[in-house]
């Protein structure tokens, strides 16, 4: 099965619930009233797209009903069209120093699955015929470390690591001297999960990106926020103070197979416009795949069967 087909997959429950119920309301009452499009706004924010995308949908599908009435008015195709449209035709690639290595953070809360999406990454880089260093700045949660380091046994990828209770900017320091003596292409930093809330956790992610910058000018050259999809919109609120405390560069999402919140995708990127630059459908390596909008507006709304080959 293709990569689309997985996406497709995956994101079964989100377009159960929102096409299904969107071609419920037409069929039922092909007039666009108040009511039809109260309802219409109910399943498109049931499917976590947001109050933007949501007015932005139902702008666009009453238009479409004054110029043309009811016969034909087909909303999936209207609402995809616009998803498509808001996540953009194309994704910035991952950044590439033209000299030296390229250093990426990635950040997040607890339980998104940044130590998987670091190695994920590595393993994206090397197919590509990059090379690339982990580091595993987690020096807190049990286990961080050695899931990193087998990961990296797994991968081939060598990992930069220190004891629990290290100083994560020391490992940092230690693993970009490192990337830079090996002359690896891509440095990947699994730093320690923390809550958005918590300030004195957050210094110490601005702490760890200086030491980083001081020792290799503009490091990190980007910093990706990981987002659980399961959590819906709760992942908005994440966003905005991550990007507050770190500018980010760029989102990857996990864990999009068999939630029913995938639309939290499009409402993120509608209000932060930060660009999704990879997400992620299963467990495997090459489960994270850079993200197509086109693809992910196709397979959340499309309604042509599965191919299992």
């Amino acid at each position: 099965m293709g990569f689309f087909d997985r996406l497709r997959a995956g994101l079964q429950k989100t377009h159960h619930k929102l096409v299904h119920e969107i071609k419920r309301i037409g069929t039922r009452s092909p007039k666009l009233t108040a009511a039809t499009v109260e309802e219409l706004e109910r399943a498109l924010m049931g499917a976590d797209l947001g109050m933007a995308m949501t007015h932005e949908i139902v702008a666009a599908v009453r238009k479409a009903y004054e110029s043309q009435g009811g016969a034909g008015l087909d909303v999936v195709e209207i609402a995809s069209r616009i998803v498509g449209e808001s996540l953009g035709a194309t994704t910035p690639a991952l950044k590439k120093e033209p000299s030296g290595p390229t250093v990426i953070s990635i950040v997040g809360v607890n339980g998104t699955g940044k130590t998987t999406t670091a190695a994920k990454l590595a393993h994206w880089v090397q197919s590509r015929g990059e090379t690339a260093l982990l580091a595993a700045c987690d020096t807190f949660r049990a286990a961080a470390i050695e899931q990193l380091k087998l990961w990296g046994h797994r991968l081939h990828v060598p990992v930069v690591a220190a004891a629990y209770g290290a100083d994560p900017s020391a490992v940092a320091h230690d693993a970009l001297t490192a990337a830079i003596s090996r002359n690896v292409n891509y440095l990947l930093v699994d730093t320690a999960g923390r809550l958005h809330t918590k300030h004195n956790l957050m210094q110490e992610l601005q702490k760890l990106h200086r030491v980083m910058g001081k020792k290799l000018s503009h490091a990190p050259h980007e910093t990706l926020l990981v987002l659980d999809a399961t959590t819906g919109m709760n992942a908005l609120n994440q966003a905005r103070e991550f990007h507050k405390a770190v500018p980010l560069t760029g989102l990857v999402i996990t864990k999009l197979d068999g939630t029913s919140k995938a639309g939290m995708v499009v409402a993120i990127h509608k209000e932060l416009r930060l660009p999704i630059k990879f997400i992620g459908i299963g467990e495997q390596p090459d489960d994270l795949q850079s993200f197509d909008a086109k693809e992910f507006a196709a397979a959340l709304f499309s309604e042509r069967e599965l191919n299992p080959a």
